[in-house]
């Protein structure tokens, strides 16, 4: 195996990544899109390239703009997950796609985890030629998400409306890029990263019809159904669509990372027929 640390542009900062690639010639290729606040090297990202191109499967994991909760480059402006938006979450993936078809491969598996796998369904239902989607617990995205996460404990809990105008007065006023602090996760986010999640995250099932490849859902038996469906995006995605449960489970497989790898690998060796040999 291979590996190289590339930088792709934007109109911005660049997209860091590594490219993984088998030894011998490619049978296929992989895009990989982190969650929430994480990034190129931890998670599915990391412990699924060498499971992949053990298969022949070309990889690129990369950070999106909006990876980690914050972060520095070449200066003391911030940038990172606390910054993020949907639009700009998108314009990255198809960024990274357009570096991979440059690399030959016009149409790449996808694989996304958690908020990378909304944009997973939102990137394949504006590609139809995707060979696969492997959707790693992906939420459900849409206009609820946060009074959905909140429901649970996550973010701001009972206080949205409060946070909400909030950022809103602060979007007016020119601060929209200033930090809000959070009483439970992401820790931090910027007014205007805040209301994009309000009212931009893509609906992962509303998507799901235009989801015409093979897809594969995991969740961990630790993980609410509510909030990663993976049996009604299988229903909406039609015939094509498989779901695995995977026990003893949580939302970053800690513990489970070789089943994991065992699941998804296999899986993707039968929906593209890859040589069960490699």
């Amino acid at each position: 195996m291979r590996a190289e640390l590339v930088s792709i542009p934007t109109d911005t900062v660049p997209l860091d990544g590594l490219y993984y690639e088998p030894e011998g010639k490619a049978s296929g290729a992989a895009l990989l899109f982190h969650g929430n606040t994480m990034n190129f090297y931890t998670g599915p990202m990391r412990f699924l390239p060498p499971a992949l191109v053990k298969l022949g499967i070309a990889c690129l994991a990369f950070n999106r703009r909006g990876h980690d909760i914050l972060s520095t480059r070449s200066s003391r402006v911030a940038e990172g997950g606390a910054f993020q938006t949907a639009r700009e979450g998108i314009e990255d993936n198809r960024l990274a796609a357009r570096w991979m078809a440059g690399r030959g491969f016009q149409n790449p598996v996808i694989i996304g985890h958690s908020n990378g796998g909304v944009l997973a369904v939102r990137h394949v239902a504006d590609h139809p030629q995707t060979p696969a989607l492997v959707l790693l617990s992906a939420h459900g995205g849409g206009k609820d998400i946060v009074q959905k996460g909140a429901r649970s404990g996550l973010m701001v809990g009972d206080r949205v409306e409060e946070f909400a105008a909030r950022a809103r007065d602060m979007v007016q006023s020119g601060r929209g890029r200033e930090l809000m602090l959070m009483p439970g996760w992401w820790y931090a986010i910027s007014a205007e990263s805040f209301l994009d999640r309000l009212t931009a995250t893509p609906d992962t099932l509303a998507l799901a019809p235009r989801v015409k490849c093979p897809s594969l859902f995991v969740r961990g038996d630790k993980e609410s159904r509510e909030q990663y469906p993976a049996e009604e995006f299988s229903v909406r995605a039609g015939r094509a669509g498989t779901v695995e449960i995977v026990p003893d489970c949580d939302h970053f497989y800690n513990g489970r990372e070789d089943a994991i790898q065992r699941l998804v690998s296999s899986w993707l060796a039968r929906a593209l027929r890859l040589d069960a040999a490699r």
